[in-house]
């Protein structure tokens, strides 16, 4: 395979030096040049014609955001976003995974040189998986008019029926890379009544809260960072929290959120399997599974066990996903009902969760 050719676009010099010598050392990547502002990256894109960049987001002359926007709207391509630890920061990356920036990874306040030497592995793998996405060209639609949000008590609870614990549809989903911008596109066409989610994004402690912010302000339903032991109400929304497992617990009167400090699964943490698996267990027929965009393979199991209770489940299409892991490791092992283009995600959720439940279906052979 030919090699991936990164343009690296960053303000400062040692950063420029020190990312460069870290993607050349990787064989299947090729530096191909580097910029200290967008301007002169427009002139090297147009010269490199790259496959992957790498995008300070706070540099002279034009930030990073513009670029990005301006790069999305006229000429797609991939873009890893190089994003510092702050609230500003967090704000700021999670705008431009919105407007289109594939990943990103944080850039470190100190000793560069040692903790980007650290990462190396982690930021290489990024960028070649970059390259094998397929952005989608940046318009600016204006949003219709959000329904009034309403509290629990507005919402009458589904009648209790036999086999199931709390009779309330829950539906629970999972993401990863691309899936903080699905997330927004399946909340956003969310009634303010629509049943409980439950969801897990792979994301860093330092972002989860800012990006659950996020998703509270563009989406009918109540959207929340959970809280251990928080209860699951109808017409809200849970994300878990970076760095901890989030799970879904039956107390004897209620579901609950429990959050759970375990070891990584899957390489992750929070995991979409321990999430899915904890609903199967809990909900069982009664919850609805969603697999969204992301690299690698958590949650394909967990969704299969989700099905095998007797939960509906469905995954993204890989036309629409930014990549097609684990939504297709998950149709592969027969985990999925059925698969959509995300437009039509949401639709499809509120059609199941107005659907009888039904039992457990027999373990796939």
């Amino acid at each position: 395979m030919s090699k991936v050719r990164v343009l690296v676009i960053d303000d400062s010099a040692l950063v420029r030096k020190l990312l460069s010598a870290m993607l050349d050392s990787d064989p299947g990547i090729e530096v191909v040049g580097v910029a200290a502002d967008p301007l002169i990256a427009r002139e090297k894109i147009k010269q490199l014609n790259p496959d992957v960049l790498t995008l300070d987001v706070e540099m002279p002359r034009m930030d990073g955001l513009t670029f990005l926007e301006n790069l999305m709207r006229l000429r797609p391509m991939p873009v890893v976003m190089v994003s510092s630890l702050t609230e500003r920061g967090a704000e700021v990356t999670l705008r431009a995974l919105e407007i289109g920036a594939v990943d990103f990874f944080t850039k470190p306040a100190n000793d560069l040189a040692n903790s980007f030497a650290d990462a190396a592995g982690e930021i290489c793998a990024k960028v070649k998986l970059a390259a094998l996405t397929r952005p989608r060209a940046y318009t600016t639609v204006q949003k219709l008019d959000v329904p009034p949000r309403h509290t629990a008590d507005a919402v009458l609870p589904r009648s209790q029926g036999p086999g199931t614990r709390g009779s309330n549809r829950i539906i629970a989903v999972g993401a990863s890379t691309g899936g903080t911008e699905a997330i927004r596109v399946l909340l956003e066409a969310m009634p303010p009544d629509a049943p409980a989610m439950v969801i897990t994004q792979h994301i860093p402690a330092a972002f989860s809260g800012a990006f659950a912010e996020r998703m509270n302000k563009c989406s009918a339903m109540r959207v929340c960072e959970a809280r251990d032991n928080q209860p699951i109400q109808p017409g809200h929304a849970y994300i878990a929290p970076g760095g901890q497992h989030l799970l879904v617990m039956w107390d004897g009167a209620k579901h609950v959120c429990r959050l759970h400090d375990g070891p990584q699964v899957n390489r992750h943490k929070p995991s979409v399997d321990v999430l899915f698996r904890s609903v199967a267990a809990s909900v069982g027929a009664a919850a609805i599974g969603a697999l969204l965009t992301g690299m690698g393979d958590d949650g394909a199991r967990g969704l299969l066990e989700l099905r095998e209770c007797g939960a509906p489940t469905l995954v993204q299409d890989e036309a629409t996903s930014v990549v097609w892991g684990m939504p297709g490791a998950a149709w592969k092992l027969g985990a999925a009902d059925e698969k959509l283009p995300l437009e039509s995600v949401a639709a499809r959720l509120l059609l199941l969760a107005q659907q009888p439940i039904v039992g457990a279906r027999r373990a796939a052979s």
